[in-house]
């Protein structure tokens, strides 16, 4: 069968197709024909060697988020059947409930090899059925962004009609995190540098955009939006140059579900008082569970919610994907078909 892994974690040009036997699924395990995977900023980190230690070093096949066929189970295997269509979950061993030090190790692609590969052994608990309407592209979305988002918006944010969520720029995330909001009722105002990107989120339901780029104090004009006091959930995804706005953005007793780090990783002049005294929870996400997942899959087939899906590469364009991922150009999910190799 045919993969893509890294020579070395040296950059995007590192990476080139690769024979390999196709593996056949043990106990408990399903063998998964992989029809696309799509690409997180995580991705991006590991093509340059971010994680160091934490992640392989040679022959690393990347990505964490994959769907497709079962073409073979092992034994014990009893909720899935062969022709099954299969998403992968991102923490192969966190089930439910709390993480733990072990489960925040279980992802895939990093440590040991992900999913741009032509088959896939996955533990059969680390599986979920994907939403009939959705494709492969789609449902390979939802592996990383799409929980993560959720877990913002529901699991952790516990989100309720009528509250003001703000969400930062128009990627995976941010664009999951709207869609999800919006069928919860909320209200959601979204930032980027494009006017264009903007129009196009309200086209998916956003109420209120805010340009960054010409407007640098966007955190008030969001608390401004929402009225009352402020912002009830601000997605953060920016870090060092965007916290600050997204502080003056949230009320009292409001939180700051902490995604991601564009900008950087430190707090730069982030004053705690302002937090301590105004009772602002600072929540990190990092995905989430197996159970979370399932529940997210039962909520986008009720709503038949399409994720967005800016571009999908053939896999002889991997390399592409990265590049365009790196870019900032797109609008929400770059997957890679697998289908094709």
């Amino acid at each position: 069968m045919r993969a893509m892994a890294f020579a070395e974690t040296t950059g995007f040009d590192a990476i080139a197709a690769i024979d390999r036997p196709t593996p056949e699924p043990g106990p408990g395990e399903a063998l998964v024909k992989m029809g696309a995977a799509s690409l997180n900023y995580r991705d991006l980190l590991i093509a340059k060697g971010g994680y160091r230690s934490r992640q392989k070093q040679q022959g690393l096949v990347p990505l964490s988020d994959g769907a497709g066929t079962v073409t073979k189970i092992g034994t014990n295997v009893h909720q899935f059947n062969e022709g099954d269509r299969v998403t992968a979950c991102f923490f192969q061993d966190w089930p439910a409930g709390t993480a733990t030090e072990h489960a925040m190790e279980s992802d895939t692609g990093r440590a040991v090899d992900g999913m741009l590969q032509e088959y896939c052994v996955i533990p059969a608990s680390g599986l979920v059925h994907t939403p009939d309407h959705l494709s492969d592209a789609e449902a390979a979305s939802l592996t990383c962004a799409g929980l993560t988002a959720w877990s913002a918006i529901v699991r952790l944010g516990q989100a309720q009609p009528g509250d003001a969520i703000l969400t930062q720029g128009t990627g995976g995330v941010s664009l999951f995190a709207l869609q999800f909001a919006k069928i919860l009722g909320a209200r959601v105002a979204i930032t980027s540098s494009s006017d264009a990107k903007l129009e196009r989120a309200k086209a998916l339901g956003a109420d209120h955009g805010i340009n960054y780029s010409t407007n640098e104090k966007w955190g008030q004009a969001a608390k401004d939006w929402a009225g009352g006091d402020g912002i009830d959930n601000v997605i953060e995804l920016g870090g060092t140059e965007t916290i600050k706005q997204s502080l003056i953005a949230v009320r009292p007793g409001g939180t700051l579900s902490l995604i991601g780090v564009l900008s950087g990783a430190t707090t730069g002049n982030v004053l705690l008082p302002f937090i301590i005294s105004r009772d602002v929870r600072l929540q990190g996400v990092t995905v989430g569970p197996m159970d979370a997942m399932a529940q997210m899959c039962k909520a986008i087939e009720a709503s038949k919610m399409h994720p967005v899906i800016d571009k999908v590469f053939p896999l002889n364009e991997t390399i592409n994907a990265y590049q365009y991922v790196a870019s900032g150009a797109h609008f929400g999910k770059v997957c890679i078909s697998i289908d094709d190799a």
